[in-house]
C-alpha cells in the first residue's frame, strides 16, 4: 500500500497526483512529496529497519517508491566515522564525519539518483537524464547503466575533466553546454517538456530530492538513534540542506525519535554563495550569482532552487549559513586528508572550512555532538590541489642516497 498522500505545492498547498511533475500549475511553486505518516508509523520500527537491506532502501517506507527498487546496489549506509584527529585539531571532542565518498559513483548523489531512477521506471520512462554540475552526471550515468536505460547527462563545458570521465565511462551520452549551470538547467527544462524523458532533477525532482533524507536517517541510526547537536552540510541548490531538516522531522513524526533539536548549518564557496550572502544580510531573499567564480564547481549554482527554503530552515533550526574562500577550501581538503585519511572533493573542503568557522565563532562547543557531511570523493577534483601538496624527492637505489637526501631536508633517521 502506498504511503504517499500527494505531491503538494510548497507555496499554495495545492495537491497533485504523484506523477512526473515538479511545479504547481497555479502559482509555479515547487512540489514536494507528502506522506501518510500515521500509516508509516504503524508499520515501521527501529527493528524493522535493522532487519532491512544494508543500503538506503532499509528506509523504503519513508521513500516515494512503491516497488521495484534495487536493494543489492550498495548505495547508502556509508560510514559514520569518529573524527578524533580532526576533532583534536579543531577543539571538538565528539566530531563525526559522514563519509559519502564511498558510494558507487563516489558521491552522495547516488542516493538521490537511486530513488529517482526507481521512480522513473515505476512511471514508465525509458530515457533517464540530468542537468549536472558534475557529481550528478556520474551518478545518473551509473544508474542508467545499472538499470538498462538510455541516458543523457548535460554538463557545463568547463567542468572538471575527472567528472566528465566519471560519467562517460558508463556509456552515457555526454552533452557539454557552453554556459553556466543555470543556463543548461533551463535548456534541460525545455527538453523535458518536449520529450518523454525523466530528468531526475527537473520533472522527477520531487522524488529525487527525497533521497537526501537518508543521510539524516543513517546519521541518527548510526549514532544509536539520537540526533546530533549539529550537522554541517554543503549547499548548492539547497535541496540536500532542506531535506536533512525534513528527514529529522520525519523521524519524530513516525515515532523513531522522541524529539530532535539539531542545528543544521550550511556551507558555500565565496565565489558562488547566494544563500550565505543573504543569511549574512538577515534576508530571506537571495541575490542570484550570474557568473560563479569558485573552485567548488559542484556547488556553483547561482540561482538555487531551494535557496529560500534553506534560509527558512536555517531560521527555524537556528542554523548558520556561511561561506569560505578558495584558499580555505583547499586547506579544508588537506586538513581532512591529513587528519582522517579521507580525500574529499572541493565541496568537502567547503564543509570543513565552514565547520572551522563555526568552532572559531563559538557556534559549536567542544562537547557538542557534531556531524560533518562529506559528500564527494577528491579524485574527482584533483585540479584543486595541484601544486598544493608536498613535492616528491628523487633518490638513487641506495640507502646512502636515501639518507643523504633526507639529511639535506633536515631529516635524520637511524637504524
Amino acid at each position: 500500500m502506498s504511503t504517499i498522500n500527494a505531491l503538494q505545492c510548497r507555496e499554495c498547498g495545492r495537491a497533485y497526483e504523484p506523477r512526473a511533475v515538479h511545479v504547481c500549475e497555479f502559482c509555479f511553486g515547487p512540489l514536494e512529496v507528502q506522506f501518510d505518516y500515521q500509516a508509516i508509523r504503524d508499520r515501521i520500527s527501529r527493528e524493522s529497519i535493522a532487519a532491512g537491506p544494508q543500503t538506503l532502501w532499509r528506509y523504503a517506507d519513508l521513500l516515494p517508491v512503491e516497488s521495484g527498487w534495487d536493494p543489492t546496489w550498495p548505495v547508502g549506509l556509508t560510514p559514520l566515522q569518529r573524527a578524533h584527529n580532526l576533532g583534536e585539531r579543531l577543539g571538538l571532542n565528539r566530531l563525526y564525519i559522514k563519509n559519502d565518498t564511498v558510494n558507487p559513483s563516489f558521491s552522495f548523489k547516488d542516493r538521490v539518483v537511486a530513488v529517482a531512477v526507481a521512480k522513473a521506471r515505476e512511471l514508465g520512462f525509458e530515457t533517464f537524464a540530468c542537468a549536472s554540475t558534475g557529481n550528478l552526471a556520474g551518478a545518473v550515468a551509473a544508474a542508467g547503466a545499472r538499470h538498462g536505460m538510455d541516458t543523457y547527462v548535460f554538463l557545463p563545458a568547463d567542468i572538471e575533466l575527472g567528472k566528465v570521465r566519471g560519467a562517460a565511462v558508463y556509456g552515457a551520452r555526454i552533452v557539454a553546454v557552453d554556459g553556466t549551470y543555470d543556463e543548461l538547467n533551463r535548456l534541460c527544462s525545455e527538453i523535458a517538456d518536449l520529450y518523454e524523458w525523466a530528468f531526475c532533477n527537473i520533472n522527477v525532482r520531487p522524488y529525487y530530492a527525497e533521497g537526501s533524507k537518508t543521510l539524516a536517517f543513517e546519521t541518527v541510526e548510526q549514532l544509536g538513534w539520537q540526533a546530533p547537536d549539529h550537522i554541517v552540510a554543503p549547499i548548492a541548490s539547497g535541496s540536500l540542506y532542506t531535506k536533512i531538516g525534513k528527514g529529522l522531522r520525519e523521524l519524530v513524526d513516525v515515532g523513531l525519535l522522541d524529539e530532535q533539536h539539531t542545528r543544521i548549518h550550511g556551507a558555500q564557496g565565496d565565489g558562488c554563495a547566494p544563500v550565505a550572502e543573504a543569511f549574512a544580510r538577515d534576508s530571506m531573499t537571495y541575490r542570484a550569482v550570474r557568473t560563479p567564480q569558485t573552485i567548488a564547481k559542484s556547488l556553483a549554482i547561482g540561482n538555487p532552487a531551494d535557496g529560500f527554503y534553506a534560509l527558512k530552515l536555517a531560521k527555524e533550526c537556528e542554523g548558520v549559513i556561511d561561506a569560505v574562500s578558495d584558499a580555505e577550501i583547499v586547506d579544508g581538503i588537506r586538513l581532512l586528508a591529513e587528519t582522517e585519511g579521507v580525500f574529499a572533493e572541493t565541496a568537502g573542503g567547503v564543509t570543513v572550512g565552514v565547520l572551522k568557522h563555526l568552532v572559531e565563532n563559538g557556534e559549536i562547543g567542544p562537547d557538542d555532538l557534531t556531524v560533518a557531511l562529506i559528500t564527494g570523493n577528491g579524485l574527482k577534483t584533483q585540479e584543486a590541489i595541484d601544486s598544493q601538496t608536498a613535492d616528491s624527492f628523487a633518490v638513487k637505489p641506495t640507502v646512502t642516497s636515501f639518507e643523504q637526501v633526507l639529511a639535506d631536508r633536515g631529516v635524520y633517521v637511524t637504524a
